[in-house]
């Protein structure tokens, strides 16, 4: 509303300087002769013609210049200096001449002098500094008006994006100082309550994820326990054991009472740490042992393994092993089919392609798949964290290798890429 009175009256203002100029214009545009005074100057000088050159000049209270001619048009007298003083300069000027008469008896001229531009080069003077003035009070006008503009309009939208940086630099304890004289006041409170609602929302998360890390270190704790308890008594088992297939078995309970202990541990630091303390040391190993690798992973013996071709790559052994435990244990999870492995070089990578024959996911989801904690739709039922594949993305760019998902006709695939020495 303010600024709408301020235009209408800046609007107003021009309007009337504008009338002034033609008010002015018409009162200016010359002098109008008076007939009267004419004749009356006529009479005194023709009664007074004798005398004339020793008395001063009569009729001069109506403020008109005049120059008397006698009738040989000679100079006889003029009202001041710088008169048309003879016929053909009055006749150039426009100057009315008339004759001085007397009953009959012509005794001279009188030229009244034309002072039209003398009165329009004054009106020209005064309009000019008029136009001047008004320049230069629209010229402040304007200022003050930009600065109201500026101090209304542009500085809260100059603080609202100073706002917007500090809630995209996450500060939201800094709150946007509000003045309720300006017209954004209601806008300016809006954007201030989205921030209390982000800080709202911020805290809430971080609630969720502080009791989220409790439960996981919690679970940890516990599953650590049973697990321990097994690998003790599988420990006396193989001791005791004469049989040497038992033993087998006995081992392989065991090494994998060691794996699940190491999982919950991972799984405990990628939740609790970011896998910021996930330690991964890359060595140079040969392709051979991954064989034996993919082997220990499948525990149900349902995977065929293509010969893996032979070349060094840089990988860390163990975590390697855990990605070959997730890539598998998912299959046996969400397919429940045989898995093919197949292996071949590609550029500076070694690719293994782990295959089942399940009906894989949806292609919307598989973006998502690598996701921490996100779980597909075929997972609903099944026991999990979402965090394997999330984990195993993580080694193996650790180990400047890859994990890719896909869909193909009769099955899903997870390739990885493991760096060439």
């Amino acid at each position: 509303m303010n600024i709408k009175r301020i235009t209408t009256l800046a609007v107003a203002i021009l309007l009337i300087s504008i009338c002034l100029i033609f008010y002015i214009l018409p009162n200016t545009s010359g002098v109008t002769l008076d007939a009267v005074k004419v004749n009356d100057i006529t009479q005194s000088l023709a009664k007074k013609w004798e005398s004339l050159g020793q008395s001063e000049l009569p009729c001069l209270q109506y403020n008109m210049d005049y120059v008397v001619l006698n009738d040989r048009l000679d100079l006889v007298k003029a009202t001041r200096r710088g008169l048309n003083e003879d016929i053909n300069s009055a006749i150039n000027n426009r100057d009315t001449i008339v004759d001085i008469t007397l009953n009959g008896k012509v005794f001279g001229k009188l030229i009244i002098y034309n002072n039209t531009s003398e009165v329009w080069e004054d009106y020209r003077s005064k309009l000019v500094i008029f136009s001047i003035l008004i320049i230069v009070f629209i010229a402040l006008f304007c200022l003050v008006y930009a600065l109201y503009i500026d101090r209304s309009i542009f500085y809260p939208f100059r603080k609202l994006q100073d706002f917007a940086r500090h809630v995209a630099d996450g500060k939201l304890d800094m709150p946007l100082v509000m003045d309720k004289r300006n017209m954004f006041g209601a806008f300016t409170e809006s954007f201030d309550l989205m921030r209390e609602e982000l800080a709202k929302a911020r805290e809430n998360e971080r609630i969720a994820n502080q009791s989220k890390k409790e439960l996981v270190a919690t679970l940890s704790h516990d599953i650590k326990t049973p697990v321990a308890s097994i690998k003790a008594v599988s420990e006396i088992m193989i001791l005791k054991s004469n049989d040497e297939n038992h033993r087998k078995q006995l081992e392989v309970i065991n090494s994998k009472s060691d794996q699940i202990n190491d999982l919950i541990t991972n799984m405990f630091n990628a939740t609790l740490e970011e896998l910021q303390e996930l330690r991964v040391t890359v060595t140079e190993q040969s392709s051979i042992l991954l064989y034996d690798l993919i082997k220990n992973a499948d525990y149900n013996k349902r995977a065929t393994i293509s010969p893996i071709p032979e070349c060094i790559v840089l990988v860390d052994m163990l975590r390697v092993l855990q990605v070959f435990d997730n890539i598998i244990s998912n299959s046996y999870k969400y397919a429940n089919t045989s898995i093919n492995v197949s292996a071949n070089i590609k550029g500076q990578n070694l690719e293994l392609e782990f295959k089942d024959y399940g009906r894989g996911v949806s292609p919307l989801e598989i973006p998502l798949l690598l996701n921490k904690f996100y779980r597909a739709k075929n997972a609903v039922g099944k026991s999990g964290t979402g965090l394997g594949l999330y984990i195993s993305k993580y080694l193996l760019n650790k180990m400047s290798g890859d994990i890719i998902c896909k869909n193909v006709d009769d099955g899903f695939i997870i390739k990885i890429k493991l760096h060439i020495a």
